[in-house]
């Protein structure tokens, strides 16, 4: 996107009454920060953070807006937030988000991902003002075939583990409320379905770049699950930016763009789980690399990419940062905070650089 692009939209929020649920997680706590340093009036509705350390509290959040802990499961309280928030956008975020964890607790799985989703959506249904919902799902919606080329909005949703299939339920979820519910008000709905994210302070288990933060933390190896896997690494600000063009466009335009919508890097630039540690190591100038010799592990997908020219075309979004720029700046972050620098000077650093980078 173009600089003028991305100011323009942090500037349209300012003001705005915005609800973020899942406010807590990494990618929520990147969003949150960004729209309260905008102006915009910021209401969180998540759990307490479930890592440690949390980028939700090194940004001091619970003192930058007005954060609600409760679950997304709980749909009164949840009705009651929305009711009073009366939000005009409203990001969905609240999730259950690991793979590998959605092995040990599916039914956690699928009510937080699936009943999270129709508990948020029934919600809206009281409200009797216009609102904007942008509901985050994931790449890992597709029906994986492991094919080499992209995926589009238009291939058949599936999910091979509970985690994915959870997501792909709740795009039905969603088309089924914009359809019985929402096709004749002022409510729009869509979804965003993002590529790997990656950035500074998400200290997520089982996750890559947490993973190898940590190893190199401990001074232990770096061991890889499946180094030949094939993702579509982005960084977070890449996503969050485009989620915020998604909802302005909702807002102006409505019907039009309530509709799915991939956000990920060019295909051409998606990258190896070893090919995005090489580079981590390199920048970090430590680390080890071992790979894991276990054969019974859960099933993971080894190639999965995503076509953006849909998003590309309607909503003029392509990525700020390639992904092997969105990989340096993470471990760079990352860098930044084993030498103890303050989370929050190190997402504002991220965040200026963005904003001034000429898109490549």
């Amino acid at each position: 996107m173009e600089n003028m692009v991305v100011k323009e939209i942090i500037e349209y929020f300012s003001g705005k009454s915005v609800l973020i649920t899942g406010h807590t997680g990494f990618k929520g706590s990147w969003m949150t920060y960004l729209l309260w340093k905008y102006g915009a009036k910021v209401t969180g509705y998540a759990l307490y953070p479930n890592t440690h350390p949390s980028l939700f509290n090194d940004l001091c959040l619970n003192e930058k807006c007005n954060s609600i802990i409760g679950d997304i499961n709980d749909f009164e309280a949840l009705k009651n937030v929305v009711n009073q928030t009366q939000p005009d956008f409203i990001f969905h975020m609240a999730a259950q988000p690991l793979v590998r964890y959605s092995y040990k607790k599916p039914i956690e799985t699928f009510s937080t991902n699936v009943m999270g989703t129709a508990n948020l959506l029934e919600a809206c249904r009281q409200l009797k003002k216009k609102c904007c919902v942008v509901c985050v799902t994931t790449d890992k919606v597709y029906a994986n075939n492991e094919w080499e080329f992209p995926y589009r909005e238009i291939d058949r949703l599936g999910g091979h583990d509970p985690y994915s299939a959870s997501k792909a339920a709740s795009e039905l979820v969603i088309d089924s409320y914009r359809k019985s519910y929402f096709s004749d008000s002022n409510i729009f709905v869509a979804s965003a379905r993002a590529g790997n994210v990656i950035g500074g302070g998400d200290w997520s288990e089982d996750r890559l770049i947490p993973d190898i933060i940590r190893s190199i933390s401990a001074n232990e190896p770096i061991v890889l699950r499946n180094p030949n896997a094939v993702r579509p690494w982005q960084h977070v600000l890449d996503p969050i930016f485009g989620y915020l063009l998604l909802g302005m466009n909702l807002f102006e335009n409505g019907k039009e763009f309530a509709d799915s919508w991939n956000f990920g890097p060019k295909s051409s630039e998606s990258m190896t789980v070893m090919e995005v540690c090489k580079i981590m190591v390199q920048t970090l100038g430590k680390g080890k690399v071992e790979i894991d010799i276990v054969t019974n592990k859960p099933h993971e997908a080894g190639l999965l990419t995503l076509d953006i020219s849909k998003v590309k075309q309607r909503l003029g979004w392509e990525p700020n940062w390639s992904s092997e720029t969105a990989i340096n700046r993470t471990a760079e972050w990352y860098m930044g905070n084993l030498q103890l620098k303050e989370a929050n000077k190190l997402v504002e650093q991220d965040i200026q650089s963005f904003l001034s980078y000429e898109s490549n």
